[in-house]
């Protein structure tokens, strides 16, 4: 429980410090940080149980979510969450790695390393796509079904 706790709060402040450099609103930076720590520590659960692709996945998606849901109290653009909250998911790492192995001439390691960034990269927007084609859907059902009720 601790390990989580500390995964959650060093998340927290990754996120925070990443939307004071994109310039998020002062009242939003705690928000922002929520969300990237959430998305985080669910990354962290799901990744004992699958791949690092399928967690950034579930990751990205809870993410996105919390997003949206966020958006939507604040009354802000989703962006503002997603940019600053999509940084500790992010396989920078990785992609060091990967340059780092081709510029040594490991070029089996690079291309390994390369792929599985490339991969967690699109499970990452794949995940941010399907949540946006949710609550879109959603948005567009509440408007059909608020017309039914109230025929102008």
């Amino acid at each position: 429980m601790l390990m989580v706790a500390f995964q959650f709060i060093t998340s927290f402040f990754a996120t925070l410090f990443f939307s004071i450099i994109f310039n998020a609103p002062k009242r939003l930076l705690v928000p922002c940080g929520i969300v990237g720590a959430v998305g985080w520590v669910v990354y962290y659960f799901t990744l004992q149980a699958m791949t690092s692709v399928g967690a950034s996945f579930s990751g990205a998606f809870c993410l996105g979510m919390m997003a949206h849901f966020m958006a939507r109290y604040y009354k802000r653009p989703v962006i503002i969450f997603y940019v600053s909250g999509i940084i500790p998911l992010v396989p920078g790492g990785l992609a060091y790695d990967a340059t780092k192995l081709m510029i040594i001439h490991n070029y089996d390691a690079a291309i390994q390393k390369s792929f599985e960034a490339m991969m967690i990269s699109g499970a990452i927007a794949f995940a941010l796509i399907i949540v946006e084609i949710i609550f879109q859907t959603y948005l567009k059902l509440r408007r059909k079904v608020q017309m039914h009720r109230n025929p102008i």
